[in-house]
């Protein structure tokens, strides 16, 4: 087969952030998010720094407040003063004013359409006659177009970026916790954009499940064909996890895409320090068309319900991503259901191990526990990275459970929808746990709240199926 015959990536505007564009014939652009406060100017210029020197090509910081947003420059300033003239996106939930500010000082801004103009999610189901919707959505425009005008003004670029966790009550009610509803979230927020004439636009839609994610991208691109719009679009499986699960889970999911000529940037979203990400990204964009083809031969020959995969790599990590990439996609649509891993430098107890990795991540089979955890950021509450070492060990054995553990609020609750338990930063040194999407305990202190998460699994079990 020739390999560049496979390939044919998906063809698109271009969105100018800064020094460099993303979409039409740019590379496939590689970004990170920092884990540091926004208002620590000098740890968040070095930790940018850290990505940048990593090869990451745009930073995202999160801005809570407008004094995170303002201090933006500050940081900026920072970076520019040791020679770094890397892009950077700030990341704006539950105020669009806060979105407004930081368009002056950075060169994207992502806003999330579930928290916007609408209130952060609740589940609860609320009734709209056509009329009332249709007033929503200009509730919507109002708030959105004066933003819109001051990007034009500061040539800032925009991240719709739609997150499954935080979806509104306003779409769930209307089109149910499925593809549709995320992608009607985004068509809103994009329809406004084409009426104002600005086209300086990315677009991302994540979920930590990769089905969903894979699936609402596909429909998301449909979409936007009907209507005649080719925004780029940034891939990542949110709230990855991290370890081998997590560049795994991102492999399955972000490669799927990927190989069907999806995806202008990407970020792999690992509860690791943040460069840690950038290495797994790179090594996925590299990998795109020999993964292609090796997709296109594996789908050749299923045989029995079982995709054979034959690879011949004698570094692990290389391999785990390779094999993941070439065929997530196959078992997200159910071609199959059982894979065998072929490798010489590796014993078959450490291919089956893997296999099992891929099925899981890909949402086929559960041979263990199941970690949904967010990566991090300027809003995190408490120590991710002890904590989930802390929850794992306790958990590990608790096969095909699925278990939450977010920073804030954020993705929080949404995501908790997904999972069995959920472990949630509420305040500073404060954690609420949740069974499912009801929150049980609020305000637990810290330093108690891996031991009542424990008590909770055990004093109330959810069935596996």
């Amino acid at each position: 087969m020739n390999t560049s015959s496979l390939y044919k990536r998906r063809v698109s505007t271009v969105a100018q952030v800064g020094n460099i564009g993303i979409g039409g014939n740019h590379p496939i652009r590689i970004q990170s998010m920092t884990t540091t406060n926004t208002m620590d100017t000098e740890g968040c210029v070095e930790q940018a720094v850290r990505i940048i020197e990593a090869g990451g090509e745009l930073v995202r910081l999160t801005t809570q407040g407008t004094r995170e947003a303002e201090n933006m420059k500050n940081i900026r300033d920072g970076l520019r003063a040791r020679g770094y003239q890397t892009p950077l996106v700030a990341d704006v939930h539950f105020n669009a004013k806060v979105a407004d500010v930081a368009a002056h000082y950075c060169e994207k801004v992502r806003v999330n359409p579930g928290n916007y103009v609408d209130p952060g999610r609740t589940f609860k189901h609320l009734e709209y006659t056509d009329e009332e919707y249709a007033e929503e959505l200009k509730k919507i425009e109002r708030q959105f177009v004066p933003f819109l005008n001051i990007c034009k003004q500061h040539h800032t670029a925009v991240r719709i970026g739609v997150n499954h966790g935080s979806l509104s009550d306003r779409i769930m009610s209307r089109y149910g916790d499925t593809p549709a509803g995320i992608v009607e979230s985004c068509m809103e927020f994009l329809r406004i954009c084409t009426k104002e004439s600005f086209n300086n636009v990315v677009i991302s839609i994540k979920a930590s499940n990769t089905v969903v994610m894979v699936q609402s991208v596909r429909l998301l691109v449909e979409k936007m064909d009907q209507e005649n719009m080719h925004y780029p679009l940034h891939l990542g499986v949110t709230e990855a996890g991290e370890g081998e699960d997590g560049r795994i889970k991102s492999a399955v999911g972000i490669g799927a895409l990927l190989t069907e000529g999806i995806g202008d940037t990407i970020r792999v979203s690992l509860s690791e320090e943040p460069e840690c990400e950038i290495p797994v990204a790179r090594k996925l964009v590299d990998m795109i068309e020999e993964c292609t083809e090796l997709r296109a031969e594996a789908e050749a020959t299923i045989k029995d319900d079982t995709v054979c995969l034959r690879l011949n790599e004698t570094d692990w990590s290389t391999l785990q991503l390779k094999a993941a990439m070439s065929v997530g996609a196959l078992f997200i649509d159910q071609k199959a259901h059982q894979l065998v891993i072929e490798c010489d430098s590796f014993t078959k107890e450490q291919l089956t191990t893997l296999s099992d990795a891929i099925l899981q991540a890909a949402r086929i089979k559960f041979t263990k526990t199941e970690y949904i955890s967010c990566p991090g950021c300027g809003r995190t509450l408490y120590n991710l990275q002890e904590t989930i070492a802390r929850i794992k060990a306790a958990t590990a054995h608790l096969v095909g459970l699925k278990i939450g553990i977010m920073g804030c609020i954020v993705n929080g609750p949404g995501e908790m929808a997904d999972a069995d338990y959920g472990y949630v930063g509420a305040a500073r040194g404060k954690i609420s746990l949740y069974r499912g999407k009801e929150c049980v305990m609020k305000n637990i202190p810290e330093e108690e709240a891996v031991d009542r998460l424990l008590e909770l699994i055990n004093n109330n079990p959810i069935t596996q199926e």
